[in-house]
């Protein structure tokens, strides 16, 4: 989608491959993660201070979260869920920082939702076995079949759609809401209202960007953790 409220075409690669703003602030992010990754962990010492504190109440609280919600038999995931609430608090932090947030893209929050998908689907069946697995679409009785098969597959579109749903909402709102200041700013013949133009902008970007973003990270990893220990259990 390009125009609108849809991601910028960056530039074209041979082939007619498009380079959106989706897989460019994707790209930079990628770069932030990687590089604060091999800083954090660069030199640990035996003591904890500065940013090793930080680093290791991160890792700690993820292993504990993962725990709590998965079971201890399921620790192993934390360095997935970890990574995946890191990304999705940075995409979803980038509108404070002038990009466009990578979740407004369906797109983006699609491809996460299936790779919950596979894993609900791998682990289930890598723990039950595949016929014992199967079977369990036939409960409690065979005539429900249908309707299991429906639910499993609503799982990605519900996830994916939950996302996007909330941060291009507050894409579309942000833009309306700086599209309405600068025409009232003309209409009074004032070419900068500084209170118009950064107080009120800021309230909303603490709670689109802020409250909204970190909450449906939160949600999204949550959702992954449940639906992966359900399938396994």
């Amino acid at each position: 989608m390009e125009g609108g409220f849809g991601p910028r075409v960056i530039f074209e690669l041979p082939g007619g491959i498009l380079i959106t703003e989706t897989v460019t602030t994707t790209w930079i992010i990628m770069a932030v993660l990687t590089i604060f990754a091999l800083v954090a962990t660069r030199r640990f010492d035996k003591v904890p201070r500065g940013l090793q504190n930080v680093v290791e109440l991160l890792v700690d609280g993820i292993y504990k979260l993962t725990a709590q919600t998965m079971g201890e038999d399921k620790k192993a995931f934390a360095p997935y869920i970890g990574t995946l609430m890191m990304y999705l608090v940075c995409a979803n932090l980038a509108g404070l920082f002038g990009f466009r947030p990578p979740t407004a893209d369906i797109n983006t929050t699609m491809a996460l939702a299936l790779m919950t998908f596979f894993m609900i689907h791998f682990f289930g069946m890598k723990r039950k076995g595949i016929g014992s697995y199967l079977k369990g679409f036939l409960e409690p009785f065979p005539a429900l079949l249908p309707i299991n098969v429906i639910g499993e597959i609503a799982t990605p579109i519900s996830l994916s759609f939950r996302l996007f749903g909330n941060i291009i909402g507050g894409v579309i709102i942000m833009n309306l809401l700086y599209g309405a200041l600068a025409a009232l700013s003309q209409s009074v013949g004032i070419p900068s209202i500084p209170v118009f133009q950064t107080a009120i902008p800021t309230v909303f970007h603490l709670y689109f960007d802020v409250f909204a973003g970190v909450l449906q990270s939160f949600i999204f990893a949550m959702l992954t953790m449940v639906f992966v220990s359900i399938a396994m259990d």
